[in-house]
């Protein structure tokens, strides 16, 4: 049986790989001889790493925030200098933004094997682990930037909480908000399930969510405050690129307003987001308290999914945030299936459409966006539902081996 076992998680791994080989394939298959035609829209191999090799002044060497422009929070920029840097350092002069993206996606590849590792720690069921395994979502975005490395942080965070770690977790959720910012969304529900823990007085409680704060703080502030100290303006440019940037085409607040079906305000997104935002989570954790008490960190996933839902910016790689914390908290998954229907829906039908406005083939007209966009949501938010309404899965009460 133990042989079997090995062999079984060995199959794992090895699909991974070719997961990520095949997404490896679908971001570089254009890269020689540089885009065309738009391609990068029409054949949705488009890639940060292509652009951000010569504008962030990659090929240069030149380090993030403190000689160059970055856009990202600073674990984030870190990566994308290390990836730089080990592309440089192999390949010399010949170094391109071909071998850098090929860097980049083993970075992310490895990351994906950690998170794999971390769901068979974890206990998840076989369905759950090779649905991470053969992950469309892993083809799509495995190339195409370094959300990653939140992700990973973001899982090994979750993971703590259901060992009942919570300064752990809220460390681990501290240091993903130094790569990007949604892993901060965990931390309101690590404090929750602190004051309001079983069995423990009203010191105990308030002495473990202090706790848990600092912890949260300290490892976001141990690896930013060095780079905002010496590096200001580029290190801030995140936070003010986050707000005053527009809408993404399936962006909902963007469908809503190019469909005509809801007036938006759009000079006001950023106000009229957060309050739907916050309005909508407070009632997550309201309606999901008595179910979900021993275990709030679960509604992080349904929290995420509404963040993503309201927020003006929807990227094609936010899916990625979601998909694997569905993994780990959907109580069904064949609504998870649909996700990642949806997922692939509305990549190619944004990517069509930006192509379609260079004069490439195939096209899509925005009608069609949006009804990617809108079956995605009907989906994400029969998600949120389930999430709120029914039991977490097994594994959550199981006995497994500490993360």
């Amino acid at each position: 049986m133990r042989l079997m076992a090995d062999r079984q998680v060995r199959m794992l791994f090895l699909v991974l790989a070719l997961t990520c080989s095949l997404g490896w394939l679908f971001k570089a298959h254009c890269t020689p001889g540089g885009w065309t035609n738009a391609e990068q829209y029409a054949t949705g191999c488009y890639s940060d790493a292509i652009p951000f090799w010569t504008a962030r002044e990659v090929d240069k060497g030149k380090i993030p925030y403190f000689q160059a422009r970055m856009e990202y929070p600073v674990l984030t920029g870190a990566a994308i200098w290390i990836e730089g840097g080990a592309a440089r350092l192999l390949f010399g002069r010949n170094a391109n933004a071909t071998h850098f993206l090929g860097f980049a996606t083993i970075v992310n590849a490895l990351l994906a094997a950690l998170v794999l590792r971390l769901f068979l720690l974890a206990g998840l069921d076989r369905r759950r682990l090779w649905m991470w395994a053969c992950a469309p979502p892993l083809i799509l975005y495995v190339g195409h930037n370094w959300d990653m490395v939140a992700v990973t942080l973001a899982v090994a965070a979750m993971l703590y909480a259901r060992s009942n770690r919570l300064v752990r977790a809220a460390a681990m959720a501290g240091l993903g908000t130094a790569a990007k910012l949604w892993p901060v969304l965990m931390l309101p529900l690590f404090g929750l399930g602190a004051l309001f823990e079983r069995g423990q007085n009203w010191a105990q409680r308030l002495i473990r969510a202090s706790l848990l704060s600092a912890a949260a703080i300290g490892a976001w502030a141990l690896v930013n405050l060095p780079v905002a100290a010496f590096a200001f303006e580029n290190w801030s440019e995140f936070y003010r690129f986050s707000e005053e940037r527009g809408g993404t085409a399936a962006g909902t607040w963007n469908v809503l307003q190019n469909m005509s079906w809801l007036f938006t305000w759009s000079q006001d997104q950023n106000r009229y987001a957060a309050t739907l935002f916050l309005a909508g989570a407070a009632a997550i954790v309201g309606l999901g308290w008595q179910r979900h008490r021993d275990h709030l960190w679960v509604l992080f996933t349904p929290v995420l999914a509404w963040f993503m839902l309201t927020n003006k910016v929807y990227s094609p790689q936010f899916d990625l945030w979601l998909y694997p914390m569905l993994l780990l908290t959907a109580p069904r998954l064949w609504p998870v299936a649909l996700f990642v229907l949806g997922d692939i829906a509305a990549y190619f039908a944004e990517f069509w459409y930006f192509a379609g406005m260079e004069g490439g083939w195939p096209s899509a007209q925005f009608p069609d966006v949006a009804f990617a966009a809108v079956l995605r949501g009907v989906v994400m938010l029969w998600l949120i539902v389930d999430a709120v309404r029914r039991d977490p899965p097994d594994w959550i009460g199981a006995n497994v081996e500490e993360v």
